[in-house]
């Protein structure tokens, strides 16, 4: 399967009076700008005060989580105006193309995540053909496998992607999927993960990881190698596997650098950075993590 490549998407905006911009206004503490992730972005905002948000389109598909307080909420689209109080939770689902206006009464503090039609789309072998889906809006949604990957997605940019935008990549095409299976408005019966991937494809997929466990390895690469959609990819992979991709690439980099701190004398920096670590630190947090046991000490114990 051939997917049409996905832009990255750089932040979450609107269209204001034909113009891009914010849909909140304030500063986001957070933002997944410079995280290299493609077809998805998320942003933090902590206690934003209560304001009035004039009408805007949205030419993303948005989601809206309210993390803070409960916080009462009006809101109008699609000529209608209704409001309620959003409990902590309450998740905003907003397709592509609409329009509306939404007043906040109090503070709310809120992690936001747009994401790229195309890269929606191709979540899943059913609709990878098409440019879009069209999803069905919601004001008041309480999803909590939608909150989760939410705030996955946030905590990997919190660590500051240890492992780079594998992790982040894998959950944003956990959460597309999930949209197109539970909320497009087409019902989509998607392919269930049975039986693995074919042994020739697996042993492309891993001769690629390893022979670029010091770069930045991409889950559109590894899908690409074995020719379909991330999510799909990434359920074949764990059952081969037994793992997910982004568990593998760094089991592979910590075994690597075990190896490394074995046999040569380089720096504890050096490995890091030659096993694809973004500097010793989150060198160090992932080794101790998998290995119980710290670049240094095993080192001296090896």
């Amino acid at each position: 399967m051939t997917l049409k490549s996905v832009l990255p998407v750089h932040g979450v905006e609107v269209l204001s009076d034909g113009r891009f911009i914010r849909p909140i206004p304030a500063v986001s503490t957070l933002t997944s700008e410079k995280a290299g992730w493609d077809g998805v972005a998320v942003e933090y905002y902590c206690s934003v005060p209560g304001c009035d948000i004039a009408e805007h389109e949205h030419p993303t598909h948005l989601l809206n989580l309210l993390v803070g307080e409960p916080v009462r909420a009006e809101w109008t689209t699609e000529g209608r105006c209704r409001s309620a109080i959003n409990e902590t939770g309450t998740i905003y689902l907003l397709p592509r193309g609409t329009r509306d206006r939404v007043v906040w009464m109090r503070q709310s503090s809120r992690v936001l995540a747009a994401i790229d039609p195309k890269f929606l789309a191709q979540s899943v072998e059913e609709t990878a053909h098409l440019e879009d889906v069209a999803l069905t809006p919601d004001w008041e949604l309480k999803d909590r496998h939608i909150a989760a990957l939410m705030m996955a997605l946030h905590a990997d940019l919190e660590d500051g992607q240890p492992a780079g935008p594998l992790y982040g990549e894998m959950l944003a095409a956990t959460l597309a999927a999930y949209l197109v299976k539970r909320f497009s408005i087409r019902p989509v019966t998607a392919k269930r993960a049975a039986g693995g991937l074919p042994k020739a494809t697996l042993k492309r997929v891993l001769e690629y990881i390893s022979a670029h466990l010091g770069n930045e390895i991409r889950l559109e690469t590894l899908a690409s190698i074995a020719g379909m959609s991330q999510h799909h990819f990434s359920e074949l992979f764990r059952h081969s596997t037994g793992v997910s991709p982004y568990q593998y690439v760094i089991g592979q980099r910590v075994e690597l650098g075990k190896q490394m701190l074995r046999d040569t004398d380089l720096t504890i920096l050096e490995i890091g950075l030659a096993t694809g670590f973004a500097d010793q630190s989150h060198f160090t947090k992932i080794f101790r993590r998998v290995a119980r046991v710290t670049p240094r000490d095993y080192r001296i114990t090896a």
